[in-house]
């Protein structure tokens, strides 16, 4: 009876342990599939843009909190290119949280997809070391879509992060000022299964791409093998 006992505690702890690892692996694996949605909008995010960005990141199904208050916040992954300069192939993602107040009709009420591209270096080193306010930490717009659009309105020029929704089946530039963005750095424990900061995985070394988030790095390494930012 005793031995039982032990072996239902062991079946019952091995249980919990992945479940609580799945549902962020999970969320990362979402990530790709967003991504990998939103690309495929005939009207989605202009080559050139996405070809200099830094980094990308990726919040799946963010949803409001109240009817009429709209806060809103969302779970998901930032990857990178490696290097000190962000200059090399798309490195290991790290999970993030964003948190924000009402952004009106343009969330429609539903669960909507979020894209953001840090454009600069300072930027993404404002990301990987606490939360971030958009707005006022980092300049953010709303980025404009189309594959052949054109990248060189004053507001695009000078934005550090460029912000885009999917609700809907609709895809747009969102603004997301006032919106805060920061590491999550408990569901990266989960996902790699040991301690980590958002920076050791995004510019540190070891850290290789999990199962769950080669489908976006893979898709970055694709469609952007190269920063050409100057």
């Amino acid at each position: 009876m005793r031995r039982f006992a032990i072996v239902l505690l062991l079946v019952i702890v091995a249980a919990a342990g992945p479940a609580g690892q799945s549902k962020e692996q999970d969320r990362l694996d979402e990530c790709g599939i967003v991504m990998e949605e939103v690309l495929n909008v005939p009207d989605n995010i202009p080559q050139e843009l996405l070809d200099k960005a830094e980094c990308v990141i990726v919040i799946p199904s963010m949803v409001k909190g109240a009817i009429g208050v709209g806060y809103s916040r969302g779970r998901g992954a930032m990857v990178c290119r490696s290097g000190k300069a962000f200059d090399g192939p798309w490195g290991a993602p790290a999970m993030y949280a964003l948190d924000g107040g009402s952004f009106g009709f343009q969330l429609g009420g539903q669960a909507t997809d979020l894209i953001l591209l840090v454009m600069n270096p300072r930027g993404a080193t404002a990301l990987l070391g606490s939360k971030v306010k958009l707005g006022a930490n980092a300049s953010v717009a709303a980025g404009p879509k189309g594959r052949d659009a054109t990248a060189s309105t004053d507001a695009t020029m000078r934005a550090e992060i460029l912000s885009y929704s999917r609700s809907r089946g609709l895809f747009a530039g969102i603004s997301l000022e006032g919106t805060s963005v920061r590491p999550d750095d408990d569901a990266s424990r989960k996902v790699y299964g040991r301690k980590l900061k958002a920076r050791q995985i995004i510019q540190g070394t070891g850290v290789e791409v999990s199962d769950s988030g080669r489908r976006l790095v893979n898709l970055l390494t694709k469609v952007s093998p190269r920063n050409t930012s100057e």
